[in-house]
């Protein structure tokens, strides 16, 4: 853990007008690469902003280059005097003999009878009573990022930037953070794949997106639908402005050596000359994919009976006396804290375990895709992602294995690169690809999303509710739960058991005694958590009705705007004909056309007047939801 403090002279009034924290004119490049061209944003008092965007777009880069890990090439970054700026990184150095007295390390100077505060956080992060006493060197890599996201969260900096802190939590700690992280009284940023954990934390939401930066207020829904519309604007206004200039310069064409027609001409040449040509936006590579389906012609998949199972060969067991029957059409959701047997549990169903005693009775048209860190591992690092999946399904032709590759946003050369050069995400795209090859009719999924930007865990979503086998997935992504599953494999409280219901179900009847664990032992009332409840349901409401009063609005702006777009492709229409009565000396028509042309460009410009109101009003709006939403969480 790292705690930065910045230095600057900025006055207090500089801090109302401008922002806390103010970036301007970023620009970053690592060798031939642009990361950041020319970024601009602001950070204001108790913002927490959702920072999205691909991998490899720079997410983690700009939180280096607002924590002083790095140095901008161009611009600059400032903020007030002693703002603190608190960074949770990979380096692990404990100097405190137990965990409480490391943990207490967050305290400052004049906290540190506040003892109470460091096992509020430490329970709250999965921490028991008796690890307290523990030595965090001999802590598990996952806890001992815990511990220093502990330590973090305990000093109460400024500024709080998280860097996917999912990845190291399990579901009753995901849970716990976002509860706390929604009463953060200061400002963060906060990265991460699970949109569900984000939109339930942030107050703005902020996305990488073609080397600019671009931040709104509202959650992730709201910014992409935002960025989606405005690039869909970008290209009818391009492809419009594409055809007016083509069609001017026939005109010039046509015309340049006609004298009486000379002034016409250069005026429509200086016309050109000064117009804008918006540049055509590259395209972005979405991950795009469906898995392989094998035929089932019966109901039953497969039966688990009395399951047991310990990696040292006795009692106590990790697995003990577990029975499951998966069906057809199976949405099953593996749940509970880390460490207690979840991938242990997915690996014997997928044969990669031998269980101690238990009876397996599979159709005999089971087929299983399997997907876990263990067999990411086991990828060839000297071949291509090509040569492996050819590997996979040397029946396969070229042809087929680039196509897979293509889905997996690795076209063209990219299927050439080493599977050793790449990412961690990528790694889990070309085992993904790997079992796009297999036709399955189960699939065995172990924190699938681990890895994955925002969109591809939306594509993987999508992919999985389309799969008419059935699925079991080890995950923490409470959006996961509540989209897909309708089953639950329970691991809480030293059991395991089924719980045959929804996730919301199984919150509403039984709840997670590990977390109950958590509020007790970090002495939060029940008060206060009824307090939460009843909060969250005011924030639900308050959604709700700004999709009731921001739809309608965004219907009709749609509207408007296609009664442009038909409208203006009239006009281009008459132009044409226009062009073509000229040559041939047709004055009546012209007249005509130029008429329908007048009445045209006049019922354009109503249109637009009706659709700058509606965009001011959809503007105020989400203005005024905005605020309430942001005094509910003051």
């Amino acid at each position: 853990m790292r705690i930065f403090f910045k230095h600057h002279s900025n006055l207090f009034v500089w801090e109302r007008r401008f922002g806390l924290v103010k970036v301007s004119d970023l620009k970053l490049s690592f060798g031939d690469q642009l990361v950041f061209d020319g970024v601009k944003f602001s950070i204001n008092r108790k913002e927490r902003i959702g920072l999205v965007g691909r991998n490899g777009y720079g997410k983690t880069t700009l939180l280096n280059l607002l924590s002083g890990i790095l140095t901008p090439d161009e611009g600059e970054i400032t903020m007030p005097d002693d703002y603190r700026i608190g960074y949770v990184t990979q380096l692990i150095e404990f100097s405190q003999p137990t965990i409480r007295k490391e943990g207490s390390l967050g305290l400052g100077p004049k906290a540190k009878t506040e003892t109470w505060r460091v096992e509020k956080v430490l329970f709250g992060l999965g921490f028991t009573e008796e690890d307290l006493q523990a030595d965090p060197r001999l802590l598990s890599g996952g806890y001992q990022v815990r511990l220093n996201l502990a330590k973090v969260l305990i000093a109460q900096p400024h500024l709080l930037l998280l860097d996917e802190p999912n990845n190291y939590l399990d579901i009753v700690a995901i849970r716990w953070l976002s509860d706390f992280l929604h009463s953060w009284p200061s400002e963060l940023i906060l990265i991460t794949h699970d949109r569900g954990f984000m939109d339930s934390v942030v107050t703005h939401t902020m996305i990488i997106h073609r080397k600019k930066i671009k931040k709104i207020p509202g959650d992730t829904e709201k910014l992409y639908s935002q960025i989606l519309k405005e690039e869909e604007i970008h290209e009818k206004t391009r492809l419009n402005m594409e055809k007016k200039n083509k069609q001017t310069e026939i005109f010039i064409n046509r015309f340049r050596a006609k004298a009486r027609l000379a002034g016409l001409v250069q005026s429509r040449i200086k016309s050109l000359e000064k117009r804008k040509h918006p540049e055509k936006l590259e395209k972005i590579q979405n991950l795009d994919f469906s898995f392989s389906e094998a035929p089932m012609p019966g109901k039953c998949l497969l039966k688990v009976q009395s399951l047991n199972f310990s990696y040292t060969g006795t009692a106590p067991y990790l697995i003990d006396g577990f029975s499951i029957t998966i069906m057809k059409n199976d949405r099953i959701g593996v749940i509970g804290q880390n460490g207690k047997g979840k991938s242990t549990l997915l690996r014997l169903l997928a044969g990669k375990l031998p269980p101690l005693s238990g009876a397996f009775n599979s159709h005999p048209a089971l087929s299983l895709g399997y997907f876990g860190p263990a067999e990411i591992e086991r990828l060839n690092h000297h071949k291509t992602m090509e040569q492996e999946l050819l590997d996979t399904d040397p029946s396969r032709n070229r042809k087929n294995i680039m196509n897979v590759c293509g889905a997996m946003m690795f076209g063209g050369d990219l299927a050439q690169k080493k599977i050793a050069v790449l990412s961690g995400g990528e790694q889990s795209r070309v085992l993904l690809a790997k079992i796009l090859l297999h036709p399955s009719n189960l699939l065995l999924l172990d924190e699938p999303t681990n890895h994955l930007d925002m969109e591809s865990c939306d594509s993987l979503m999508a992919a999985i509710h389309s799969f008419t086998g059935a699925v079991v997935v080890v995950t923490h992504n409470e959006l996961f739960l509540h989209t897909l599953v309708h089953r639950l494999i329970v691991f809480d409280g030293g059991e395991i058991f089924l719980f045959n219901g929804t996730y919301e179900e199984f919150l509403q009847t039984k709840g997670w005694k590990s977390e109950e664990y958590a509020y007790e032992r970090g002495k939060l009332q029940g008060e206060k958590r009824t307090n939460r409840s009843a909060l969250r349901r005011k924030r639900a409401e308050i959604i709700s009705e700004r999709s009731k009063t921001v739809q309608p609005i965004e219907r009709h702006i749609k509207k408007l705007e296609a009664q442009i777009e038909e409208l203006e492709v009239l006009l281009s229409k008459n132009n044409e004909k226009i062009i073509s009565a000229s040559k041939s000396g047709d004055g009546e028509i012209i007249q005509t056309l130029s008429k329908q042309n007048h009445d045209y460009q006049n019922t354009i410009s109503s249109l637009y007047e009706q659709l700058e109101s509606e965009i001011v009003s959809l503007r105020a709006n989400e203005e005024a939801f905005t605020e309430m939403l942001n005094n509910l969480d003051e």
